[in-house]
């Protein structure tokens, strides 16, 4: 409770928050300054807010050469540590990790429960977020909904359309599943694939989604995905 109490503490500034959430969607190391040019405020209040991060662990740092000589730089990075605030609380993850478990004992019909579920709330979760867009929407705004909705589930991802190949090439930035599929990266990550079929399915009649990147498999920041548009 007393940890509990910290990083809510420290999470309640909105600039920090904000802070955060830049770190997160960006997936890159920062310094200082470059905190203190995105967000506009000086350079020992940027400094302050990071240190801040850092204590209730959501934030790393390190040092390196600038290549310009003299003392190296303070980089600051996202850590791995996961914090979740509950009140009392409660381990929803060794309960996914279970059923996770139960359904992978179960084989093929296991797996394909779990796909089905997945791309069943990604189709709901974006029907959520749909009852105010128009039935003649073009792809900017059905990807406006999308980014919002992404947000909202914490992948924080990014978008671009390609009108000569009717594509979206988009990334997630962070994985919501990312404590679960350390251990089974495969399956979950089927799940997700899945799970982001089913949200833009709800948004174009079809669509064949292929993956790119993979920050599992291939140790990089982010997973990558092309959508190929059939029906727009």
């Amino acid at each position: 409770m007393k940890n509990t109490l910290k990083v809510t503490n420290v999470m309640s500034d909105p600039t920090r928050f904000n802070i955060y959430q830049h770190l997160v969607e960006h997936h890159q190391d920062v310094s200082v300054t470059d905190i203190s040019e995105a967000f506009d405020i000086h350079p020992n209040v940027a400094r302050l807010h990071l240190s801040k991060l850092e204590e209730i662990n959501l934030v790393t740092s390190y040092l390196k050469k600038t290549g310009k000589g003299g003392r190296p730089g303070r980089r600051y990075q996202l850590s791995n540590e996961v914090v979740e605030l509950n009140f009392p609380a409660r381990d929803y993850k060794i309960l996914s990790s279970i059923a996770l478990e139960a359904l992978m004992d179960l084989g093929e019909p296991g797996k394909q429960a779990l796909y089905e579920t997945g791309k069943k709330y990604g189709t709901e979760v974006m029907h959520q977020d749909m009852k105010h867009l128009n039935e003649d929407a073009d792809v900017k705004e059905k990807i406006t909904v999308l980014e919002r909705t992404g947000r909202m589930l914490g992948m924080y991802p990014s978008f671009k359309y390609d009108k000569e190949t009717n594509s979206i090439h988009f990334s997630v930035n962070n994985c919501p599943f990312r404590e679960i599929a350390s251990n089974n990266h495969q399956l979950v990550c089927e799940m997700h694939r899945i799970f982001l079929k089913g949200m833009f399915e709800a948004l174009f009649t079809s669509i064949e989604l292929i993956e790119e990147k993979n920050m599992f498999a291939d140790n990089c920041s982010n997973c990558a995905y092309i959508a190929k548009l059939s029906i727009v």
